[in-house]
């Protein structure tokens, strides 16, 4: 009987010595890379291949808000890309928006 109640204490203590240690641990370091970025910032200078949830419209309006506008013919490529034209300081030229948001 003593057997098993000192193992039973050592188990115990063994899960409330691991839980502290979780949670003394610091979160994990390394890139924060979220799903859709910032209006206004790109983590990529090409657009990163992935499923993009974004509706047209929402690409619409994250290709405006960095200064492009008369966006058009919009199309989402096999590679989850949006793609279209538009135009930024009088260029017209090709545009994308990317699963990330980031707009290229």
């Amino acid at each position: 009987m003593r057997h098993i109640v000192l193992t039973a204490t050592a188990a115990a203590f063994s899960l409330v010595a691991s839980a502290t240690f979780a949670q003394d641990t610091p979160a994990q370091s390394g890139p924060q890379n979220p799903a859709v970025k910032d209006a206004h910032e790109n983590n990529a200078a090409m657009p990163v291949k992935g499923s993009n949830s974004f509706t047209r419209s929402e690409a619409k309006s994250r290709i405006e808000a960095k200064g492009y506008t008369d966006v058009a013919g919009l199309r989402k490529d096999q590679n989850g890309v949006w793609r279209g034209t538009a135009t930024k300081d009088g260029r017209s030229g090709p545009v994308s928006v990317d699963y990330q948001g980031n707009v290229n």
